[in-house]
């Protein structure tokens, strides 16, 4: 069980559920706030889809400065959210999340059950810092994950070997080539 952590609630979340909507395009699942934007497909093989995942963890916390991330587990009542017995949050279609305040270690180590549903791994659905200076969101049933953040960010995910990684702007379908929105 992970250390006690600071539970989120809607005031941490507000920011993402004001500005986004039902759809197809990147703002669907991150708010028109950032420099760039991207998508990053989750691996169907369990071994490559944890190095994507470290992956990811490594190039996001080489570019965020020291601070507090905030993670959130949606409860799609089949995958571990760290924390059954806090509260939820509701983000985007109104669907339930645990929020908890953490870093990126946790991000890769919380989840005990990385398998239990094929399209997600070990991360959190949901990654922000305390400064919103990125997000990353998975939505419930997409295999690819939407990043926000500075131009140097969205760079350093595209040009990762172990990370498949698509640059996409606002008004754009941010459904990977290959990939179906459902």
């Amino acid at each position: 069980m992970p250390r006690t952590p600071r539970i989120g609630g809607r005031d941490e979340i507000a920011w993402i559920t004001a500005a986004t909507s039902v759809g197809v395009t990147i703002t669907s699942a991150i708010p028109p706030l950032f420099a760039r934007y991207a998508t990053v497909v989750i691996p169907d093989d369990e071994t490559v889809r944890r190095r994507a995942d470290e992956a990811l963890i490594e190039v996001i916390s080489a570019n965020t400065a020291a601070q507090p991330w905030w993670l959130g587990y949606l409860d799609t009542g089949a995958a571990d959210v760290v924390r059954p017995d806090a509260p939820r949050v509701t983000v985007y279609a109104g669907w339930p999340y645990v929020l908890l305040e953490a870093g990126p270690e946790e991000a890769l180590t919380w989840r005990r059950d990385a398998d239990a549903t094929p399209w997600h791994g070990a991360l959190p659905e949901l990654l922000f810092p305390v400064d919103r200076s990125w997000l990353v969101s998975t939505l419930w049933d997409d295999d690819w994950r939407c990043v926000g953040g500075s131009a140097t960010l969205i760079e350093a995910l595209v040009q990762h070997p172990d990370l498949e990684t698509r640059a996409v702007t606002v008004g754009e379908d941010a459904t990977p080539p290959g990939h179906v929105a459902i």
